[in-house]
């Protein structure tokens, strides 16, 4: 390992913001030295990620200081692969002495571990460009980086704002659970053994606020939140606060809610959890451990013929756009559900390999899935469904995506006639992911885009309802 590296990787990280561009510089130049050291202490493959980030949180509850947080991270993964067999070995520390320990003990634990046919980096001939070719970083790429210079009391102010905003917005409010704020300013840089070396940098602010309303039925609390890639991009405080206080209050007066089989419409927080149940019982963990519904399902109609489900890795200040993948896979914008059909799974290398198929580039996850929205507004859809439940919050781990069955707790609001008639609380919800999927009715035009999974508001057509 190089003098010049040892010596940056153990320096401070004042110039992540300041110069980020050669903050990328250091951790790749390290990423170059562990691998040597990987392939001269006897790997045949090793692939290494590093990171670096600075971040702050404050939180209020009743005007007082809470919690103030300024954190600065750097850490460091390898994994070296010897003969298909592997070890792995993470650190904190990136000091010269900390690095050469890490590679020597992956190495130890390589020599130790049984061959996995399936195992090794993912195919050379996958690989995005790299840093260097490319001549930008992902976040240039997809304007990610919005770096902002912020100091704790102007932080504390806008939480103390936002929470203030939010307390005075009814006299039903009588407590809280805080406000908070957020910053986080990260650059990472993923590299292997194939000779691909590919880096991101991004921001994030985020804002919060937690409320507690009382009438003489008793007790309810709510929240709201935004989360942006740049703070001047965040909602204004008042706008959280008085968001906070407005979806407290109406959930004043919840009862329980009739036993039956009802229409079911899942609010856009709501209906990115059933997308992520997709995901889950489409990747390829799950099916290769034949622990999925939808197994030996690709290609097949599972959704009605409108919808559509992308994902798109490359849109520009999206929350996980990236050029590569975990692995350095190239991504690619695809669908997942095209003409309700399920065009794909949703695989990493070692996957697709147990699998006998190939990367969908995927590891790490899916980035920017979108559930196309439909032309109606939330207000049409109650009137649509007529008498049913509106879904607001889910509560529980009743999801088996073996068989796809799902009964949760749930809370939301009562439908009569077309319109809202009461909150609800304290029941259940139960149905077949894949008869929910296949019985769906329509998709609102309120698609919630501060996810990475995003959804709009979805509306099923019959499931059991368990209330009064």
């Amino acid at each position: 390992m190089s003098g010049a590296a040892l010596q940056r990787a153990g320096a401070g990280g004042d110039e992540l913001v300041s110069d980020p561009r050669r903050e990328i510089e250091n951790l790749a130049d390290i990423a170059a030295d562990v691998l040597a050291r990987a392939r001269a202490g006897g790997a045949d493959q090793a692939e290494v990620s590093l990171s670096s980030s600075l971040g702050q949180h404050v939180s209020v509850r009743l005007g007082e200081i809470d919690t103030l947080e300024n954190a600065r991270d750097r850490g460091l993964s390898l994994t070296v692969y010897r003969g298909r067999a592997s070890g792995s070995t993470s650190t904190a520390d990136l000091s010269p002495e900390a690095l050469e320990r890490a590679v020597d003990q992956a190495l130890a634990i390589a020599r130790h571990t049984q061959p996995d046919p399936a195992g090794g980096l993912a195919d050379a001939d996958r690989m995005a460009e790299t840093l260097r070719e490319a001549g930008a970083d992902d976040g240039e790429r997809f304007e990610l980086w919005h770096p902002a210079e912020l100091d704790m009391d102007a932080l504390v102010d806008r939480a103390r704002a936002i929470e203030e905003a939010g307390r005075a917005a009814d006299s039903r409010i009588d407590n809280s659970e805080g406000a908070s704020v957020d910053t986080d300013a990260h650059v990472s840089v993923y590299a292997n053994s194939h000779g691909f070396v590919g880096a991101r940098r991004a921001t994030n602010y985020g804002q919060s606020c937690v409320l507690v309303a009382r009438d003489e039925h008793g007790m309810q609390r709510d929240w709201d939140w935004d989360d942006r890639r740049s703070f001047d991009a965040l909602a204004a405080p008042e706008e959280t606060g008085c968001r906070a206080a407005e979806r407290t209050v109406r959930r004043l007066g919840a009862r329980r809610a009739p036993t039956g089989r009802v229409p079911v419409l899942f609010d856009p927080d709501m209906a990115k959890g059933l997308v992520r149940h997709l995901v889950g019982a489409a990747s390829g963990g799950n099916l290769y451990r034949r622990s999925s519904f939808l197994l030996d399902c690709a290609g097949e109609r599972i959704f009605p013929e409108w919808v559509e489900i992308v994902e798109d890795p490359h849109r520009v200040l999206g929350l996980r756009s990236a050029s590569f993948d975990a692995e350095g896979v190239a991504t690619r914008r695809r669908p997942l559900i095209s003409g309700g059909v399920l065009e794909r799974y949703v695989m990493a290398s070692y996957s697709a390999r147990k699998l006998g198929l190939e990367s969908t580039a995927n590891a790490g996850g899916v980035r920017n899935l979108v559930f196309a929205p439909g032309p109606d507004s939330f207000d049409a859809l109650v009137r649509r469904m007529g008498r049913g439940l509106i879904v607001t919050e889910v509560m529980g781990q009743g999801v088996n995506l073996v068989t796809g069955d799902y009964s949760r707790g749930a809370s939301g609001f009562w439908v009569e006639d077309g319109a809202i008639a009461y909150p609800v609380e304290e029941i259940t919800i139960a149905g077949n992911l894949r008869a929910m999927f296949r019985d769906l009715q329509a998709a609102g035009n309120d698609l919630e885009t501060r996810r990475n999974v995003q959804a709009p508001s979805l509306l099923l057509g019959e499931m059991t309802v368990g209330g009064e």
